[in-house]
């Protein structure tokens, strides 16, 4: 948009000041009208891509007349600030039977003159394109970065005669409207898949889609190790990792094993499954402290460098995997980093996150042998792969019986949601025997399998429909929509008269002053 495509003979190209006012004053209400309630519209209450308003909420008068943006119908409401600009936080504000409402002063209000229709504003700054434009515009620091109003009212906006708008508009919204109910069903369809993907991890983790497998072992009367001698084998497992670990040190220190050495091995957390869905014969509810032989670590911050050891970015961990090449050269030595160097089979958690959908999300680290480092950001958690796998851990990781356990425990703070190792730590597993593991491992990936590709159906259509809107869009603010009608009055007339008028009732008021000056 930083530059202006040519236009029918009967447009004309404006700068948004001319035909709308920008953030006009405030309303001036009566005296004593604190208490009449007012509509109120938080950023919340108006969705991404011009998705629609709620103007439902109200509050009295007195409580935003001061702090908030007021706004009446037909206003353009165009968030100001990231990421709400980004994400097409405009609306037109719609009949108001309170005929006042307050906002979030995040919002830029625009109030259309004569020269264009309401809906064509606010279609033109609904446009992708322009709203990447005003990024590339946008002033203040990261986090605060806003539109500003002198760049907003400055930006040229393609005027149609005002009929040809009309008839623009209407044709826009007839298309769109075809449009946004394809779109609403892939995206409802995205929700069903979603809730389809949850119970078949709910079946997973739960014994569910393994049960027929289970009954035909029994019914060949193959042996079922019980839950308690699978718990009691992971225990034994973890303690003879621990005493091997503490012999190796002893021998690297040249020193003989003290009395009563073995008495220091502290017993892991158990965990907490009070209200916890009954396991099939032969499952374990195990923590993570159970199922890890060392104790967690976290990464360690390490400032950017042209060259250095390689540490992971926090990006690195994506759809349950651990993105290698997604790093950076850190300031720091090989020898400083070498306790730091993942391994296939380490399990990777974020430590924060601004979402708590996401916060203690996991990757798994695939086979490698570069020397790459994790950063502060992470928690690595290395498993008893003799009793549990690590590709289970980080199928389980997921389920919603572990994720609830993780997002009651994180804390915020200036926005970011955190956990810590002892969050992680008390963290109850299903726990299957090894084979079976396997088995609900590969009956998963194969449902996975036909899902992805549903999902990356539904992803092409509203790649598809967003491009389409774009065009469509596009074809709107060029003229190329409808066909132009040549007894149109043209768009420089409309605001030539416009201009004249302006500058006459600027005159008249100059001259107003000028004879209040003289009788003082």
């Amino acid at each position: 948009m930083s530059t202006t495509p040519p236009l029918p003979y009967s447009w004309s190209h404006a700068p948004i000041e001319a035909v709308a006012e920008v953030n006009p004053r405030s309303f001036s209400p009566l005296p004593g009208a604190d208490s009449v309630a007012v509509h109120f519209v938080p950023m919340t209450a108006v969705t991404e891509e011009f998705g629609g308003i709620d103007v439902s909420r109200q509050r009295p008068l007195g409580e935003v007349r001061k702090g908030y943006t007021s706004f009446t119908a037909g206003d353009v409401l165009f968030a100001k600030i990231t990421p709400c600009m980004e994400n097409g936080k405009v609306a037109l504000v719609p009949t108001l039977p309170n005929h006042i409402a307050y906002g979030s002063t995040e919002f830029h209000v625009l109030r259309a003159g004569d020269a264009v229709e309401p809906k064509w504003l606010a279609y033109f700054l609904s446009q992708k394109a322009f709203r990447e434009f005003a990024r590339q515009n946008m002033t203040g620091s990261a986090g605060q970065m806003r539109v500003p109003t002198n760049w907003l009212c400055a930006n040229q906006l393609p005027v149609a005669p005002r009929a040809e708008q009309t008839r623009i508009v209407e044709k826009l919204e007839e298309l769109l409207s075809d449009l946004d109910a394809g779109v609403a069903e892939l995206k409802a369809a995205q929700k069903k898949l979603a809730l389809y993907r949850q119970s078949l991890l709910k079946a997973a983790v739960e014994g569910a889609l393994t049960a027929d497998w289970r009954a035909e072992r029994t019914a060949r009367g193959e042996p079922v190790e019980t839950g308690a001698d699978l718990l009691a084998r992971i225990l034994t497992e973890r303690r003879a990792r621990w005493e091997a670990r503490q012999r190796a040190k002893f021998s690297e220190q040249g020193k003989t094993p003290p009395k009563g050495w073995q008495d220091k091995y502290s017993e892991p957390v158990q965990p907490d499954t009070a209200n916890f869905p009954t396991l099939p014969e032969g499952w374990v509810w195990a923590s993570v402290d159970q199922l890890s032989p060392d104790d967690l670590a976290n990464g360690r911050s390490v400032p950017s460098a042209n060259s250095g050891p390689k540490v992971l970015r926090l990006t690195a961990i994506r759809d349950g995997c651990v993105d290698l090449d997604e790093h950076k050269c850190g300031d720091w030595s090989e020898s400083e980093a070498r306790q730091f160097w993942v391994t296939g089979g380490d399990l990777l958690i974020a430590r924060g996150n601004g979402s708590l959908s996401l916060v203690g999300r996991m990757g798994w680290v695939g086979e490698t042998s570069a020397s790459i480092a994790y950063p502060d950001t992470m928690i690595r958690l290395r498993v008893l792969d003799a009793v549990v796998a690590p590709s289970w851990i980080n199928l389980v990781w997921n389920a919603h019986i572990v994720r609830s356990h993780i997002e009651r425990r994180a804390r915020t703070s200036a926005g970011i949601y955190k956990i810590s190792q002892p969050d992680i730590t008390s963290t109850p597993i299903p726990v299957p025997p090894a084979h079976e593991q396997r088995c609900i491992e590969e009956l998963f990936a194969q449902h996975a399998e036909t899902l992805h590709a549903v999902e990356l159906a539904l992803a092409t259509g509203l790649k598809q429909s967003a491009a389409q809107r774009k065009n469509l869009l596009k074809a709107a603010f060029s003229g190329q929509l409808v066909p132009q009608d040549p007894n149109d009055e043209p768009a420089s007339a409309l605001l030539a008269r416009i201009r004249a008028e302006r500058e006459a009732r600027a005159g008249s008021g100059a001259a107003r002053r000028a004879r209040k000056t003289t009788h003082a």
